[in-house]
This record gives C-alpha cells, sequence and structure tokens, in this order.
C-alpha cells in the first residue's frame, strides 16, 4: 500500500466514527498510555485536536499530563519552511485555528526541538516497521528529524497497523510506538 492509498483508506474508516466512539477510543488511548514507561520525563510535545479531521480527542493526554506536572509543548506550523515553532503551553496561552483548522499558540515562550523529550505524533495510518503517513507536507518529519535522538516519538491511532507502506522516503522518521485503544505496538 502507497501513502495515497493509506491516507484514503484512513480518512474514509475515520468518517465512519460517531462523536461518541471518537471520545470513547481517544479516553482508551490515553488509558493506554498511562501504561507506558514514558512518565520519568519533562517536556512532552503534544499535537491539538483538528476536530473537522476527526482526529483523536488529545484534551485526555492534556489533563493527564497537566496532573502530571510536566511541562507541555505545542506548536504553531510555519508554512512558508514547512516547519515549526514550539511554545510552553501556559494558562496564558491563546488558541486560534490557522487556515487548516489546526488549534495553534498564537505565541508564548518557545521551547528548542532539543528539549522535547517525549512527542505524541499525529498521524492518518502507520505500517508495522513503524513507518507514520501523516497529511503529506513534511511538518512532523522536518520536527523529529530535528529532536535528539533520545526523543520518544508516539503515534496515536484509531486503527491497526497496515502490513506495509510501499513509497516510505529517506526523510521519513519512524515512530517507537503506536498506541491505539486496544493496543501499544512498539517497533
Amino acid at each position: 500500500m502507497d501513502k495515497k492509498e493509506a491516507r484514503k483508506k484512513s480518512k474514509e474508516a475515520r468518517k465512519q466514527l460517531s462523536q461518541e466512539e471518537i471520545e470513547d477510543k481517544s479516553l482508551a488511548i490515553a488509558n493506554q498510555l498511562l501504561r507506558m514507561n514514558i512518565w520519568d520525563k519533562l517536556y512532552y510535545h503534544l499535537f491539538l485536536t483538528i476536530e473537522e479531521q476527526k482526529e483523536i480527542n488529545t484534551e485526555y493526554i492534556l489533563q493527564i499530563l497537566a496532573g502530571k506536572d510536566k511541562e507541555i509543548v505545542i506548536s504553531k506550523c510555519e508554512f512558508a519552511t514547512l516547519g515549526m515553532t514550539h511554545f510552553l503551553l501556559t494558562d496564558n496561552t491563546k488558541i486560534k485555528k490557522n487556515s487548516y483548522n489546526v488549534p495553534e499558540p498564537v505565541d508564548g515562550l518557545e521551547v528548542p526541538d532539543a528539549k522535547i523529550d517525549v512527542v505524541f505524533v499525529p498521524l492518518l495510518a502507520y505500517d508495522k516497521q513503524g513507518n507514520r503517513v501523516g497529511y503529506g507536507k513534511g511538518f512532523y518529519d522536518n520536527f523529529l528529524s530535528k529532536c535528539k535522538p533520545e526523543t520518544i516519538k508516539i503515534g496515536l491511532s484509531f486503527f491497526p497497523p497496515e502490513e506495509k507502506i510501499d513509497d516510505v522516503s529517506e526523510n521519513d522518521v519512524k515512530l517507537d510506538f503506536c498506541v491505539t485503544d486496544s493496543q501499544i505496538f512498539e517497533f
């Protein structure tokens, strides 16, 4: 299966999910994360949910991170460079949706890539080797390639992995884990 096919299949499968299924699966994914040995770190990068794309509701993970007194990092996309600027999420952070409906911080205290210990990675599909398929712009591959080697990369998905994504590029950054509502895959 190539990336284009995987994107299409995943988007179709997401469309079939009810809001209640999204909430139930999102909560189950957050509970699965609690079983992982990742909570001794300080800086956790989390994507904010694009509701229009029926993404995982990351609010549950946000609550876990806040409850564990972790430093929560969120990003703003730089479309000219396909890069991301990371900001510390605080009580004063203002969030605004960009033209693609991605909730982003307006500004704030910047956090360098090298400080981030764990990244929860959005995706449309992934395979049994840890290759992920996103929306195709390369924001996360650019970002993850700048993180320190020991940064833990965790994909979050409603669905099990594809057998194999055929058109993986050398710029694609593999996941260390992918968590679904019923399973934790390690790569």
